[in-house]
């Protein structure tokens, strides 16, 4: 987010794209997963999303990238890994959709926490930032 605030999503795409690769050959295998398939991109695609003139469609945009993040995880974790919720029995029948449930109640969380966040960072950190960095 922050490479978004002075810089543009350009740089911002770039920094993530760099920042992936390395995580890539350093994190942890979950750490990774949890960076590229989302954590890393997001607040690149929260500042574009936002600029949307509705807020219907900003948040359409925003579930439906998450949900899709999810969804892929979920995949990668059930076919490169081996875990498949479904083969739990019943505990596992439900286990996927009551997930999935949960982390579209908490995404909004995430979502606002970034937002403040950003708003720290611009209200508090920025100043001093474009004094050291000499930008306006």
């Amino acid at each position: 987010m922050i490479t978004v605030i002075e810089t543009n999503v350009k740089w911002a795409t770039l920094a993530f794209a760099a920042s992936a690769v390395i995580t890539l050959l350093v994190a942890e295998p979950k750490a990774k997963m949890l960076y590229v398939l989302f954590f890393g991109y997001y607040p690149i695609l929260k500042a574009i999303f936002e600029k949307t003139k509705s807020r219907v469609v900003e948040y359409l945009l925003k579930f439906a990238l998450f949900n899709a993040a999810v969804v892929v995880a979920y995949s990668f974790v059930a076919n490169f890994i081996g875990v498949d919720l479904r083969d739990m029995g019943d505990f596992g029948k439900y286990t996927s959709a009551v997930l999935l449930a949960a982390a579209n109640i908490a995404f909004p969380i995430y979502d606002l926490a970034v937002a403040k966040m950003a708003q720290f960072y611009i209200m508090r950190l920025h100043p001093q930032v474009s004094k050291i960095l000499k930008i306006k």
